[in-house]
């Protein structure tokens, strides 16, 4: 079965597996670049899409051939990669934590050959590890909850049980609580396996159910199953003034514009400038392995102000949370990373 796999997926590479430019072809003189987005597809219009964004715009300004798949469950992932590498992909990026032991293993088996993964962490020098500071950009939209919530009361809709949402969820609730202190926060999580990205039917059921404990601003980590959250706020409409009765706060792109007046900002993680700079990186021939980490200071994560959602965030509030933002980054204040605990 393994081998039909990687049958199939070779099959769909030398047929164009949606190719950023189909007039690049199988040029040999560029560079190379496969990725393979998790279950949560690059049309999840948060994670793997921020990805995709990123390894688009290299296409377009950079000399290479991309390539990328879209496994339908976790078991088409090495194949996937291993498809890639088998022919000679100068650059294949994995995107999210769980495909770390994938890219390892094919990573092992071609020494010469470049990869990243996105989330992830190895020591193989031939792999880039592209991390971020999700932690710190929690903090900041944290802080917008708190000051605009009316009941006191938040919620959070993690995709995945796991301590790298965990980061994003400690992080909310200290940045809430450095505003009010009595601030209650409920989290819930959609899941503990891959599926739990892809479940917006869940994501509606947690945040429907966290509304009706008083919640009145929700922030969504957890791809495409957030989704679910935005369309339960939006179904609470809005008062007399036009206000939204309830808001929620997107995540990894800038989704402000999905439910527009309803999501109060999103807690952008630059999956698509980490992904440029590494595929920018091997073209340039610079080194590529390694750790790359991306935080507030870099810019590497933050929070989105746009026409959709600007006159939600008064200027007291932009002040205070700019404020909080140079004081993480000179260190004086400490946000707890969850996987660090």
């Amino acid at each position: 079965m393994k081998s039909l796999i990687t049958a199939v997926l070779m099959l769909c590479l030398t047929a164009a597996c949606r190719p950023a430019n189909s007039a690049t072809g199988d040029d040999n003189s560029k560079i190379h670049v496969g990725i393979v987005f998790d279950i949560g597809g690059k049309d999840d219009r948060s994670f793997n899409a921020a990805a995709w964004q990123g390894v688009k715009r290299a296409a377009q300004e950079l000399p290479i051939v991309l390539r990328d798949v879209e496994p339908g469950d976790p078991t088409s992932v090495e194949p996937a990669i291993r498809a890639f590498a088998e022919r000679g992909y100068n650059l294949i990026i994995g995107v999210g934590f769980a495909q770390t032991p994938e890219i390892e293993a094919v990573a092992k088996d071609y020494p010469r050959l470049d990869f990243a993964i996105v989330d992830g962490v190895s020591q193989l020098p031939n792999v880039a590890s592209l991390i971020f500071k999700e932690h710190e950009g929690s903090y900041l939209v944290g802080m917008i909850a708190a000051m605009t919530s009316k009941s006191g009361v938040l919620g959070f809709v993690g995709g995945m049980d796991i301590p790298l949402i965990h980061k994003f969820a400690v992080g909310f609730e200290e940045g809430a609580k450095s505003v009010n202190p009595n601030v209650r926060v409920y989290p819930n999580y959609i899941g503990v396996t891959d599926a739990a990205w892809n479940d917006p039917v869940k994501g509606k059921e947690l945040a429907r159910t966290q509304i009706e404990k008083g919640a009145d601003v929700l922030f969504a980590a957890a791809g495409n199953s957030g989704l679910g959250a935005f369309d339960a706020v939006e179904q609470y409409g809005k008062d007399g003034d036009g206000r939204p009765r309830r808001f929620v706060i997107g995540v990894d792109s800038n989704q402000n514009w999905v439910k527009p007046g309803f999501v109060l900002t999103s807690m952008v993680k630059r999956v698509d400038n980490a992904v440029f700079q590494i595929v920018e990186d091997r073209v340039e021939k610079r080194p590529v392995g390694g750790i790359h980490i991306y935080g507030l200071d870099n810019e590497g994560v933050g929070y989105a102000v746009d026409q959709n959602n600007k006159d939600l965030l008064p200027p007291a509030v932009l002040e205070a949370v700019e404020a909080a933002k140079r004081k993480i980054i000179a260190g004086q204040i400490k946000v707890t990373n969850a996987m660090e605990k």
